[in-house]
């Protein structure tokens, strides 16, 4: 019964984790826009360059940092359902991160070639490390999706491929964490130049977004490892280590 009583304690408070830790990563999402909407000038494509490249923080933070971390979370945060279920919701979320990474990475390439005169791609340490992040993620969604989702493989080498899986994805989600910090900066000092010193209110906005960053990833990051709060199998589940039908 203490057993249990435990058990119970510890689920209330992942719940409780779980849930600020969503809200953090909406605010994050808010702040973001925010920032775009009121200081850099608002959103648009090809027709003007300076303001396509805000579809690039708006839609990699979506991506590779809220949609990526709920995917982490996703076997955790939704325990209940059945396994099967949480392998396709998890590769759902990880292909809409990819979409939006991609559309991310075409505005920036775009507000670079065609502004006037044009501006250099892949100088910056921002770049280097994103281009890391982006080419780590696409990675392991591949192996990821040949190996838990595509017939055929057998499950002791499944089991195998998982503790990797699991190490390089959380990897890829710090690395992509670390990638935006580098590009808010960069970005912030580009914008704001020695003004920054004095604080004005951009300059603010975009240090709580920094915050808000490491403050959903670390959340992100801790549910994730805690074994106490690790997701029990489902009786169903069994039927994907036997291969039979339901």
């Amino acid at each position: 019964m203490e057993a249990i009583g435990g058990s119970h304690q510890q689920l209330g408070h992942f719940r409780a984790i779980y849930i600020f830790t969503l809200v953090i990563g909406v605010l994050l999402l808010a702040l973001v826009g925010g920032w775009v909407g009121n200081h850099l000038g608002g959103l648009a494509w090809q027709s003007d360059p300076r303001l396509q490249f805000n579809w690039h923080p708006l839609l990699m933070t979506f991506g590779m940092i809220f949609i990526y971390g709920n995917s982490i979370m996703i076997y955790r945060g939704m325990r209940m359902t059945r396994k099967r279920t949480l392998k396709l919701f998890h590769a759902s979320l990880h292909f809409l991160a990819f979409i939006a990474t991609v559309v991310g990475l075409k505005a920036v390439f775009d507000s670079h070639n065609l502004a006037t005169p044009p501006i250099p791609n892949l100088y910056s340490m921002h770049s280097w490390l994103g281009l890391a992040a982006v080419i780590l993620f696409s990675g392991q969604y591949v192996v990821g999706f040949v190996t838990f989702l595509a017939p055929g493989l057998r499950q002791p080498l499944r089991e195998k491929v998982m503790s990797y899986h699991v190490i390089f994805g959380l990897l890829g989600f710090v690395l992509a964490a670390a990638t935006s910090l580098l590009g808010f900066s960069e970005k912030i000092f580009f914008v704001l130049s020695s003004n920054y010193a004095n604080l004005p209110a951009q300059g603010v906005l975009v240090n709580f977004i920094a915050l808000f960053v490491v403050l959903f990833t670390s959340l992100v990051i801790y549910l994730t490892t805690q074994s106490h709060f690790k997701r029990q199998p489902l009786a169903e589940d069994a039927i994907l280590l036997t291969g039979q039908n339901e």
